[in-house]
């Protein structure tokens, strides 16, 4: 394993040697190990946050539509232009999404504070507060995209493309390696923490109705999780995704999961990178011979509809 610098972070290499080191538990894409987490996501990575080391990757710079994860840099360059976090802003018929025609409990016409549209984009992952930050944004939605494509090269992202702020768009894309980048740097504000973390938030409309809007990750109102920051996404192009910052065995790590099939399988791919996680760390072993390179890719098949 070789460990380069590039943009600020560490990142390993990892080249498949001709056979595994005594007690390793590296694959090439057979069977599962007995130290293979048994990832079911098409695209995982599993990054120590303080290193900037990989520990485990299966297709990591494969390109990918990224749903929701979307909503991320939408906050970040929402926040970096110091937009007033009070200013009341009504959602616009131009928020309603008619392209896959979701739902959204925030009615044209209903009045809230930016800050608070942060929170329910965020936390709910609601598409039409994201549509409202960029539509507000300074110079309008056009300009808030060129802000997150510019700010993305910034970071070295440089697979991700960001066609549409809410993350509806199949055009929206990244690879793992690019998210990592991503979860690290938006893990630099308070405010997307603390909304990506909270189990519920309550939200109150300028005609007087409070409104409660729930975490769309589950995990972080689970008492064995520590997580620092979360997000979630679902378009029928992306499969389902989740990225996440949390402590596991008094370590911080970056987690990265995209193209899930199946409601539940990125939260029991979660559950099962940290028991792996926890064994490892628990094992006096070295860590170089836990790295895991990539797996050969698999074939698609047809998705259905939502």
């Amino acid at each position: 394993m070789t460990v380069v610098a590039d943009g600020g972070l560490a990142w390993a290499l990892t080249v498949p040697a001709p056979r595994a080191a005594a007690g390793s538990t590296m694959t090439t894409g057979g069977p599962r190990s007995p130290g293979d987490p048994g990832v079911r996501s098409n695209v995982a990575l599993v990054m120590d946050a303080t290193l900037g080391i990989t520990l485990y990757a299966k297709h990591p710079a494969q390109v990918a539509p990224i749903a929701s994860i979307t909503k991320l840099m939408t906050a970040m360059v929402v926040l970096d232009a110091q937009c007033p976090l009070n200013e009341a802003i009504a959602i616009d018929r131009a928020d309603v999404d008619t392209l896959k025609h979701s739902r959204s409990r925030l009615p044209v016409g209903a009045r809230l504070e930016r800050g608070d549209l942060l929170r329910v984009a965020l936390m709910a992952s609601d598409n039409r507060a994201a549509s409202a930050l960029a539509r507000t944004y300074p110079g309008g939605t056009a300009a808030c995209l060129e802000a997150m494509n510019r700010r993305a090269r910034d970071l070295g992202m440089l697979s991700t493309r960001f066609k549409d702020p809410t993350g509806l768009s199949g055009g929206n894309v990244s690879s793992a390696q690019d998210l990592a980048r991503l979860v690290l740097a938006a893990g630099g504000y308070p405010l997307i923490r603390e909304a990506t973390t909270s189990s519920f938030q309550p939200v109150t409309l300028s005609d007087g109705r409070v409104l409660e809007f729930h975490n769309s990750n589950r995990l972080v109102s689970n008492k064995s999780w520590n997580i620092g920051l979360s997000k979630t996404g679902y378009i029928n192009e992306a499969g389902r995704c989740l990225v996440m910052q949390a402590e596991i065995a008094a370590r911080q790590f970056v987690i990265v999961l995209l193209d899930s099939w199946g409601k539940y399988t990125r939260l029991g791919d979660a559950n099962r990178i940290r028991k792996w996680m926890e064994q490892i760390l628990s094992n006096p072993g070295t860590a170089n011979d836990r790295i895991i390179p990539d797996a050969p890719a698999r074939v698609a098949g047809a998705r259905s509809g939502n």
